[in-house]
């Protein structure tokens, strides 16, 4: 009988264990997405971050806050909802000022949506990789053509970062303009 306790006692502690260490390792993922989410936001010139949070939830994200326009609401939904580990979006986000709609405006509007999505996610994508200088690297893009401005420290992180630019989706064409420090 006590052997048949321990036992159960013992599956029982186990089992504990180890649904507390899926929680754990599901939550320091989501924290890790979230990171991502909030960085990539602030990021971005075109939205005010400080104004919209992110809550996630085994890799779905829901967005809250407010936004000035339409296009604003459309941006951030799109930034986050390419990032690694992101399941889903769930855009709660508040238009607080109406945006164009259905006139020449609004369509100039969504291009220059696409280039602060492509723009971002350049920029991001430098900051990331440990081998290149990113906070050192302006990108501006228009009309899916990203340029770098900038120093870097060698050829091959000049090289490195021109190649992440040509390698993001919608990327058309880059013009280099970094210069290697001397």
């Amino acid at each position: 009988m006590k052997r048949t306790t321990l036992t159960m006692m013992m599956a029982l502690a186990l089992t504990t264990t180890a649904v507390a260490a899926n929680d754990w390792k599901d939550g320091a993922k989501d924290a890790w997405i979230d990171g991502k989410a909030e960085t990539t936001l602030l990021l971005n010139g075109n939205l005010n971050s400080f104004d919209i949070n992110t809550d996630v939830k085994n890799g779905a994200v829901t967005l809250t806050g407010k936004v000035e326009n339409e296009v604003d609401k459309a941006l951030a939904e799109e930034l986050i909802e390419n990032l690694d580990g992101v399941t889903g979006v769930d855009n709660q986000l508040t238009v607080v000022a109406s945006g164009n709609k259905g006139n020449k405006a609004g369509d100039k509007d969504n291009s220059g949506l696409k280039d602060a999505k492509i723009a971002t996610v350049v920029k991001t994508r430098l900051l990331f990789e440990s081998e290149v200088s990113g906070t050192a690297i302006d990108v501006d893009a228009e009309n899916g053509v990203v340029t770098l401005q900038g120093e870097v420290d060698s050829a091959a992180e000049k090289d490195l970062a021109v190649a992440i630019a040509k390698n993001t989706a919608d990327v058309s064409r880059v013009i280099d303009k970094l210069q290697v420090a001397q």
